[in-house]
């Protein structure tokens, strides 16, 4: 146990090792509250004193909630050592969120999201101090879970940081060499002399290298054998990299380097967020300094990122769901022309339905009309369909797993168990976005399906207009062609659908997830034993043999979990696909039947109306000749000559009533007529819509 006058630790609780000191979780002896205690070795001591003293006066310029708090600054009761104490981050580094498994292929588009949002403000938080950190990298970022859940990441690590203003310069070298700066990089690691001086940029390196790192589970640039075995070649990466590449490798001895303008497809990343994020990594991993952003641009840049709210879009054409960045003051308009760009359709193609129901986007609007989405509930994009539906592209799993070595190799038996579980959870988290895939690809089409049809006038009514033919009998045959026809479509409609409610209910059927959790489950619970075992100086022989066993069951349940995956998701998926776009060609087809259907019965209500409006004037004049045919056969009646009334004048009379009531009946037809045709208009308006 050591301690200070308020606080108490054990050296067993190590949090970090550096050259100067090490980082260890303490108590405070009166409260019990949990700190972090930073103890300088005695190596730390044999710097300038301007130097020791550096990090206590940064520290205690700062004050951020994305910066590790400094609490106080204390001494060990006997070798008289400085300890910081500073605040506890209870959930370890970005550097221990990337390291394990389940982030083998970088952080989630949320997590990442927080990662920019809190390292930006802290690195903002440092520029308004005039304050450069000189060693940013995942393991200076501590994380701790908010009250509410959520991921807080905050920098530590002060050792090397310095006051320094924009304009300013420094020649000392700092930090780890794979977030160095390639100027920083040639002086420290490769030894060569050089009179360069840095400035603040040399920060923004290291933030590019390590968003990369957080969005990637990589490093940017790696050589062949590593960073660290091939220090010349890493060197070249970063020095020779094109303007606009964010990554560099060497995939063999001696081979040609490779360079990399976008994310890697294993990045889980949606493209809206990679299209803002690839040109400030492009801009910040940029080696010449007089080229490199300065943080004014960097802020601003990220910023805006940040101001952004996502708009949930699943395209039916391409079976694919996209994340579109806007802001919140923007244009209907803007939205529309930013889903153009990510899935090609134009923005008269675009047509939309969310929660089942149509909507209708109106340009002018601002976009908080936009409805409230989600992954999963997106709003849903109809357009012309494609031949074939891209769907979720990706990369398969298997490519990623290595290969056990036949002999026992406690750490290598690690690593590579550590790999097969990286490249699980991918599959793990592909088979999900597969399943989800199919099920906004059914509940997408089924909801257009249902709206087309609820759209189409009511059948009966279509037949009854059928049955004017005997008054109207043009018209009666074009309403009764086109009943026939609706007729077709709705019964084809009403198959499809049920088609796509049947499909629905075998996605969540499915389990193969479930399968593959429970292969990880088994699988992580070797890992956690290897993990274990790599500490060990070395095992005995049965000890041993159960190692091999468990090498063998490993590599068992690898296997069977890649053939739940490309058995029972990949090629359900691709199967899907194909239906999919058969099923959009139909619904296409359908829909612009109906739009035929509408305009050809708008086209005859002009004529319709025409004739009402004849058979109308005709009535008004029958029904006047009759009111005085009456009038005159009274006056014949009371005169004397009532007894020699013609009875073809009654006969008339009752002739003519006849054919008042029938007019009258024919009139009703005909605005009954008026009304369906309106409601075939109101349909092709709300599809037009």
């Amino acid at each position: 146990m050591q301690s200070t006058a308020n606080y108490l630790w054990h050296t067993d609780d190590l949090l970090g090792q550096g050259a100067t000191a090490s980082v260890y979780k303490a108590r405070n002896k009166k409260s019990g509250e949990l700190v972090a205690v930073k103890v300088f070795n005695t190596a730390s001591y044999l710097r300038p004193r301007e130097v020791q003293v550096r990090e206590f006066e940064v520290l205690r310029k700062l004050n951020h909630q994305n910066i590790v708090k400094l609490f106080a600054v204390e001494e060990t009761g006997t070798s008289r050592q400085k300890v910081l104490v500073m605040e506890y981050c209870s959930s370890g580094s970005l550097l221990s969120v990337l390291e394990s498994p389940e982030n083998a292929f970088g952080l989630p588009e949320d997590e990442f999201l927080v990662v920019l949002r809190c390292v930006v403000a802290g690195m903002n938080h440092l520029r308004e101090n005039g304050i450069v950190h000189r060693d940013i990298k995942p393991g200076n970022i501590m994380r701790l879970m908010g009250e509410e859940g959520q991921s807080i990441y905050k920098l530590t690590d002060f050792g090397a940081a310095r006051e320094l203003d924009d304009d300013e310069k420094f020649i000392s070298v700092y930090g780890t060499e794979e977030y160095l700066h390639p100027d920083m990089y040639e002086r420290a690691v490769l030894r060569k002399p050089q009179q360069k001086a840095f400035g603040v940029t040399v920060d923004l390196w290291s933030i590019g290298v390590t968003l990369y790192h957080a969005a990637t589970g990589s490093l940017p640039f790696v050589p062949f054998g590593g960073p660290r075995r091939n220090k010349e070649i890493m060197y070249r990466i970063t020095t020779e990299k094109p303007a606009g590449a964010i990554a560099g490798t060497q995939r063999r001895e001696n081979g040609p380097l490779e360079w990399s303008y976008t994310l890697p497809v294993t990045c889980q990343l949606s493209m809206g967020l990679q299209s803002q994020l690839v040109p400030i990594l492009a801009n910040i991993l940029e080696a010449e300094q007089a080229k490199c952003w300065g943080f004014d641009q960097f802020f601003a840049e990220t910023s805006d990122i940040l101001q952004r709210v996502i708009v949930h879009v699943f395209s039916l054409p391409q079976a694919a769901l996209h994340h579109v960045y806007i802001h919140a003051h923007n244009t209907v308009a803007i939205f529309l022309e930013a889903v153009y760009k990510q899935t090609k359709v134009t923005l008269q193609n675009q047509e939309y339905l969310f929660e089942g129901h149509l909507c209708a986007l109106e340009p002018k609007l601002s976009a908080q009309h936009i409805a409230h989405t989600t992954a999963s509930s997106p709003l849903t994009l109809f357009s012309m369909p494609t031949e074939t539906p891209e769907g979720l592209a990706f990369r398969d799993p298997a490519l990623d797993i290595p290969k056990f070595v036949p002999k026992v190799d406690l750490q290598a038996d690690y690593n590579t168990a550590k790999g097969v579980l990286g490249a699980g959870y991918q599959a793990l988290r592909l088979a999900r976005a597969l399943l989800a895939g199919q099920e906004l690809m059914l509940r997408g089409l089924y909801w257009f399906v249902f709206s087309n049809m609820a759209g189409m006038p009511e059948i009966q009514e279509l037949k009854g207009a059928a049955e004017l033919r005997a008054k109207l009998r043009t018209l009666a045959e074009v309403l009764s062609r086109l009943s026939h026809n609706i007729t077709e479509r709705q019964l084809s409609l009403s198959s499809l659908s049920s088609e796509l409610a049947r499909d629905r209910d075998q996605v969540h059927e499915d389990r193969s997830i479930q399968q593959i959790q429970c292969c990880l489950d088994r699988m992580y619970l070797i890992y956690k034993q290897f993990r274990k075992s790599r500490m060990r100086p070395g095992l005995g022989y049965n000890e041993e043999q159960i190692h091999k066993l468990d090498k063998v069951n490993f590599s068992h349940l690898a296997k069977r979990l890649l053939q739940v995956f490309q058995e029972e998701c990949v090629q359900k998926y691709q199967t899907s696909l194909v239906m999919h776009g058969n099923r959009m060609r139909v619904v296409h087809e359908a829909r612009d039947h109906l739009r035929l259907v509408a305009c050809s019965v708008a086209a005859y209500s002009t004529e319709a109306q025409g004739v009402q409006e004849g058979l109308s004037k005709i009535l008004d004049w029958l029904s006047h000749q009759l009111l005085q045919d009456r009038t005159k056969a009274a006056q014949a009646s009371a005169g004397p000559m009532a007894s020699y009334s013609c009875p073809a004048l009654k006969d008339l009379g009752l002739h003519m009533e006849e054919l008042c009531e029938e007019m009258k009946l024919l009139a009703f037809d005909l605005q009954d007529n008026n009304r369906i045709i309106e409601g075939l208009s109101r349909a092709q308006s709300a599809s037009d819509v």
